[in-house]
């Protein structure tokens, strides 16, 4: 289904940021999809030489407008079953395959289809990426076809090829000629998009004559006109029911790591538990603790966008860690006493449900927001009134919005913010990171804070977490929306 086009996507300058395309990239194995991904935006924002398992989003300002591109796992190519008949006759005959096994498909991955929610409210194009080089058969279209159809009705609309690999092209065969010889499937998908199509050399990319993104972002144009403005709006009981079925498979994930790790001690082996981490999100109101929060998590377990009122608490298992996080609500910008008495007890009672304490308690600070004395004053004095002198041992800044950064590194960011921002990280023992919160499932931003989250635990050694204090399970305090009571020791956690 689809939805009218805000003011930002028609082209109103008025807004803050220049009006918005947003583009979801789907395709099959090797067909270039990440590549396309950093061709469109002109930088490396995403590593082509892995099988990327998990959606990621980039964005970048090109010829005036603010590109959204997201880029997704391959799509599952189904199994040909004349392959399966040959390969059960050459097992039962103990006679090995000359074809390569195929893996069974990996918890890890998500559905191709997941990255659309990525793009909110809907992505304008859909490109679906066609590697010249590869064959594109009835398996392939098929594959085309399920994914589109698990997004809803109305795709195709919204959809237009994109060749790789042209460079690949026998000298003088023109892609229109390549799309009629190679047979019936690939037509088919041509002409189900509106014959869109657009044909890509990764390799001249760098190249100051490279006219092929422009050409792009002129059919893209082309495209919302043809629908006359309105985007795809993504079916969200069909990405709920997906994203039902992916937990289900990370449950049974958990379940047998659970069942592995009990058959080890049983015969008196190592544990091989996931380790734990424990991290309590603070801050002032309205810095994105909650998007944060998704970002970690790689999933939307918290409500961003509106005010948290109440603690909660969620976990999931993030880079081979269990990683459990209590969102928070915020604190006032410029004195303790203007933060309501409920507020200052609900972030105690936060560091409370992550027994037996906080591994790291995570100060979000934007990047864009200007750091003066009073407000680090302020910030310092929640710290230390609500969590003691000794929680400057187990404080990082972690600045959100790291989108705003674009190429500047954090080091010059902090040595432009002055010398407020300097000695906020001094207090913190120099523990910082920077995270685009509005970017779930960048996994190497994630795993290195993690990273660093461990490195600051080795430090503190014998003192690795910020221990419960008796005060904050007071009676008082019992606001949190988790419905678990500390005593629990973390036994209603959602594992999800």
């Amino acid at each position: 289904m689809a939805a009218v086009s805000s003011a930002s996507d028609t082209g109103d300058h008025r807004g803050r940021h220049p009006p918005e395309r947003r583009l979801l990239i789907l395709g099959g194995p090797r067909s270039g999809k990440t590549s396309s991904a950093n061709t469109i935006l002109g930088d490396e924002m995403f590593d082509a030489g892995t099988e990327t398992t998990h959606s990621n989003v980039g964005q970048m300002e090109i010829y005036g407008r603010r590109v959204t591109v997201v880029d997704t796992p391959s799509w599952a190519i189904p199994a040909d079953p004349e392959d399966d008949e040959e390969r059960d006759t050459d097992e039962n005959a103990g006679a090995e395959s000359d074809s390569p096994a195929r893996p069974p498909p990996s918890l890890d991955s998500e559905g191709p289809c997941m990255g659309a929610i990525l793009c909110p409210p809907g992505p304008h194009a859909i490109l679906l990426v066609v590697s010249i080089s590869q064959p594109f058969g009835d398996r392939e279209r098929k594959a085309a076809e399920d994914q589109l159809g698990a997004l809803g009705g109305g795709t195709w609309r919204y959809c237009m090829v994109l060749f790789t690999g042209v460079d690949k092209l026998p000298k003088g065969v023109f892609i229109e000629e390549h799309i009629s010889n190679t047979g019936e499937a690939l037509q088919w998908l041509v002409e189900r998009c509106g014959s869109r199509y657009h044909a890509f050399d990764n390799t001249l990319k760098d190249s100051e004559e490279n006219t092929q993104v422009p050409e792009l972002m002129e059919k893209v144009e082309e495209l919302v006109t043809d629908n006359q403005g309105w985007y795809f709006e993504v079916n969200e009981l069909i990405l709920l029911e997906e994203e039902q079925a992916r937990r289900a498979l990370e449950e049974e994930r958990m379940r047998m790591e659970e069942h592995a790790r009990q058959r080890e001690q049983m015969i008196g082996g190592p544990p091989r538990g996931s380790p734990e981490l424990r991290l309590l999100l603070l801050g002032w109101k309205g810095v994105g603790k909650s998007s944060v929060g998704n970002s970690i998590l790689g999933r939307r377990f918290f409500e961003s966008g509106q005010e948290t009122e109440l603690c909660l608490r969620r976990q999931a298992l993030v880079c081979g860690r269990r990683v459990t996080i209590v969102d928070t609500p915020g604190w006032d910008w410029f004195s303790v006493s203007r933060t309501p008495k409920r507020i200052r007890q609900e972030s105690q009672r936060g560091a409370a449900l992550l027994r037996p304490g906080p591994h790291t308690l995570l100060l979000v600070l934007p990047v864009v927001s200007s750091l003066t004395a009073r407000k680090r004053r302020t910030l310092l004095a929640h710290i230390e009134t609500l969590f003691g002198d000794n929680a400057c041992l187990h404080t990082m800044v972690l600045f959100s919005c790291g989108d705003w950064l674009g190429h500047t590194p954090i080091e010059e960011h902090i040595l432009r913010g002055g010398r407020e921002l300097q000695r906020l990280l001094e207090y913190c023992g120099n523990y910082y990171h920077v995270l685009d919160s509005k970017t779930p499932g960048k996994d190497r931003s994630v795993s290195l804070l993690l990273d660093r989250i461990e490195e600051m635990i080795r430090e503190n050694g014998d003192r690795a977490f910020l221990p419960i204090q008796t005060e904050w399970l007071s009676e008082e305090s019992s606001y949190s929306s988790d419905n678990t009571e500390p005593e629990d020791d973390c036994r209603g956690c959602q594992l999800q």
